[in-house]
């Protein structure tokens, strides 16, 4: 696609950053304060429209506002706020970067952790608490961070759109929709997006040390199922019982194999989890089998990519009858079904023949899959920045078997990434802290965090800018010129 008149494609001719000299040592202590702060304060979404992220949002305004920077608080519904800032780039003409993380956590009970989860509590180099990894530690870096800009007097090459959302842990009806269907405004010029869940050391065999940059997610599908019958009498034969229709078909959804389906993203990662294990690469028309072989092979690594090469329908929760004596009417399910990009109507034809003439089914929630590319200028400085500070390491590219707030954000054409780097030493187990107990985060990580950030997002914009070179990308960042960007033409979504 060509580039919009009077844009620069971002990344062209960049030079490689220069010393992180300007990252003094406030911002490491920040980043530690920030997360910590973040996790007293609960935003616990129990779905439903229940939550409150208003206390929450409030702080990283103040933090904002402190280093000059002008937040803007916007909500739907009281007490489910989002916070949208802008840090002005040294090129106004570039196209804008959108650096977006959620302000809610996901229920935890206090009875089975080993701290409070609300705690906030250092033991031991290690940050405790709801929302350590999901994902107050990535807020805390991008506000630290951009403080730590200003301080420095350090401008990006391009605009930076800060975003703290509500809902994402539910529908994100409150957060992420609502400002792309209420304020669009205010990302205006955003080509790109980069979030949480990728970019985390993942420790394979023999000592590789992996750190996979999420270019996709599965979409959502939430599905409801209805069964109908004929109510009676639990003593009596009935052919027509809603609950055994619900039960078949349940039975049915949860054992079907479903084909794999090799999107682009995931088709990439298998060629570079192959080559870094010194395997035979995939053909382009390679079998169902020849695909488990290969995962086979890959060890460890295997878990990275295995939930994303087919589409899936769990069911959930069951519903149904009063008394033990009464067969009911109807009958209902709940499926977490997810799509993978060019496969939804595959999904749909699959769960019209599972479900049979008895059952009804229908979208509770649907977001759409997502695909991003893995040969622009933004992955490879991702992956170089942290293949920089850890050396030896292997940058691969990966989906997410789950979704995030950039579904609700491709809708701007805005084109997303997982990227909240953390080192993490080996044992420990990242992807089963996310909603899990004793959620936790070592302080180095996110020390480590910072430093890649930095080198990622000062490394990436339009060339002649002094891109990446801290030195020369100095100026007033607390009191930024008066430019006005001209409008954009419109993007499609990557995958949408």
């Amino acid at each position: 696609m060509a580039e919009p008149a009077g844009r620069q494609a971002h990344g062209a001719g960049r030079q490689r950053p220069g010393p992180d000299h300007h990252l003094d040592a406030q911002v490491f202590e920040e980043v530690v304060k920030d997360t910590c702060e973040l996790i007293r304060i609960d935003t616990t979404n129990r779905g439903g429209g229940e939550g409150n992220e208003r206390q929450a949002a409030e702080y990283v305004a103040s933090r904002l506002a402190d280093a000059g920077i002008e937040p803007r608080l916007l909500e739907k519904k009281p007490g489910r706020t989002n916070v949208v800032a802008r840090v002005p780039g040294a090129d106004p003409s570039a196209d804008a970067l959108l650096l977006h993380g959620h302000l809610d956590v996901v229920p935890a009970e206090p009875a089975d952790w080993t701290v409070h989860p609300f705690s906030g509590e250092v033991r031991d180099g290690v940050v405790w608490g709801r929302g350590a990894i999901d994902m107050k530690n990535a807020d805390a870096m991008a506000l630290s961070l951009v403080r730590a800009w200003a301080r420095a007097g350090v401008r990006p090459p391009r605009d930076i759109v800060l975003a703290f959302t509500a809902d994402e842990e539910d529908s994100a009806e409150f957060g992420s929709d609502f400002l792309v269907e209420q304020h669009p405004e205010l990302f205006e010029g955003c080509t790109e997006g980069i979030s949480e869940s990728g970019a985390f050391t993942f420790h394979a065999e023999d000592g590789l040390r992996l750190y996979p940059v999420a270019a996709g997610e599965r979409g959502t599908a939430w599905l409801k199922l209805t069964a109908h019958g004929r109510a009676g009498h639990g003593s009596k034969v009935n052919r027509a019982n809603a609950v055994s229709r619900l039960a078949a078909a349940v039975n049915r959804i949860g054992e079907h194999e479903w084909p794999v389906r090799l999107t682009p993203t995931v088709r990439a990662a298998l060629a570079r989890l192959a080559e870094v294990h010194g395997l035979r690469p995939l053909g382009p028309d390679a079998k169902d089998a020849e695909v488990d072989a290969l995962l086979a092979q890959l060890g460890r690594a295997a878990a990275l990519i295995e939930p994303t090469v087919r589409n899936s329908a769990n069911p959930t929760v069951l519903e149904a009858g009063y008394k033990v004596n009464v067969i009911p009417g109807t009958a209902t399910a709940r499926v977490d079904g997810r799509m993978l990009p060019g496969a939804e109507e595959e999904f749909h034809t699959t769960l019209d023949e599972l479900s049979g003439p008895d059952v009804r089914w229908e979208f509770q929630h649907r977001e759409v899959p997502l695909q991003a590319p893995v040969d622009s200028p933004l992955f490879a400085a991702m992956s170089e920045a942290l293949e920089h500070f850890d050396p030896g390491a292997r940058a691969v590219p990966y989906c997410m078997s789950g979704g995030t707030d950039a579904k609700q954000f491709s809708r701007l054409g805005i084109v997303g990434y997982g990227f909240t780097p953390l080192k993490l030493p080996e044992g420990f187990d990242y992807q089963a802290l996310f909603h899990g107990v004793d959620e936790r985060v070592p302080v180095e990580a996110l020390h480590f965090g910072i430093r890649v950030l930095d080198r990622t997002l000062l490394g990436t914009g339009a060339p002649g800018t002094g891109t990446g070179d801290a030195d020369s990308a100095t100026g007033d960042a607390a009191h930024p010129p008066t430019d006005h960007r001209p409008a954009r033409e419109a993007n499609v979504p990557s995958g949408g």
